[in-house]
C-alpha cells in the first residue's frame, strides 16, 4: 500500500521546482532580436515581451467589462491575488501603495491593478472594496474562472485552490508583481520581499526612459 503521508511532501517539491524553473526561464529569459531601450534599468535579464497578453474582466469599483488595454493605459503594476488572503496579498499590495506614493511625490503617475485568482468568493464588490482600501490608485478586477484563468495564463501566475469541507479555503499562488507599460508590455518584475524604496527606484528608472515617460 502507498504511504499517503508522503504525498504532501511530494506535491509541495513538485510546485517548488515548478516555481523555480518558472522564475529562472522569466530571469533570463529574452525575446528575440532589437535593443533593449530599458537595459540600463534591468537587475537582470529580463526580456521584455515575455509576460502579458490580451485578457477580458470587469472592474468592480464599476461593473464594466475591461480589457488589457483599459487597465495598462498608464504604467500598471499588476499583482495576482485574493481579497481573503491572509497574509501576502496585503502586504504585497500595501507595498506596492507605497511605491505609488513615492512616486507620485517624483510627479510619476502609476496605477495599481489587483487581479483575483479566487473569483468564486471576490465578487466584484468584494475586489473594489479591497482595492480601495489599498490606495485610490488601486482597482480590483474580477471574472468568470475562464476570464482570470485566461489573464493568469498570460502572466505565467500560479494558482490552485486548496482543499476544503467550507467557503474558508485558502489559495497558493504565486506573488510576483509585474510592471506592464502601454506600447512596451512587460518590463520587469518585484518579488514579494522587495522592499518598496527599491521597486520605487526601479519603477522611475524605466520611467525615465523616453519609452517609459507617463
Amino acid at each position: 500500500m502507498a504511504d499517503n503521508t508522503k504525498l504532501p511532501a511530494a506535491v509541495a517539491a513538485v510546485v517548488a521546482a515548478g516555481f523555480l524553473a518558472w522564475t529562472g526561464w522569466l530571469i533570463y529569459g529574452r525575446s528575440a532580436g532589437g535593443d533593449d531601450a530599458f537595459a540600463q534599468c534591468r537587475s537582470g535579464q529580463v526580456g521584455g515581451g515575455v509576460v502579458g497578453g490580451p485578457f477580458t474582466l470587469v472592474d468592480g469599483s464599476t461593473g464594466q467589462t475591461v480589457t488589457d488595454a483599459d487597465v495598462i493605459s498608464k504604467p500598471t503594476l499588476v499583482y495576482f491575488g485574493y481579497t481573503f488572503c491572509p497574509d501576502v496579498c496585503p502586504l504585497d499590495m500595501s507595498r506596492n501603495a507605497e511605491v505609488a506614493d513615492i512616486l507620485e511625490e517624483q510627479g510619476l503617475d502609476i496605477r495599481l491593478a489587483f487581479i483575483t485568482v479566487d473569483p468564486a468568493r471576490d465578487t466584484e464588490e468584494a475586489v473594489a472594496g479591497f482595492a480601495a482600501n489599498i490606495h485610490p490608485k488601486a482597482i480590483g478586477l474580477t471574472g468568470s474562472e475562464e476570464q482570470i484563468r485566461t489573464a493568469a495564463n498570460a502572466y505565467k501566475a500560479y494558482y490552485k485552490k486548496q482543499e476544503a469541507e467550507d467557503e474558508f479555503y485558502l489559495v497558493d499562488h504565486s506573488a510576483f508583481t509585474y510592471l506592464m507599460l502601454p506600447g512596451s508590455g512587460f518590463l520587469d518584475f518585484y518579488k514579494h520581499a522587495a522592499p518598496a524604496d527599491e521597486v520605487a527606484k526601479s519603477v522611475a528608472c524605466y520611467l525615465s526612459v523616453p519609452d517609459g515617460r507617463n
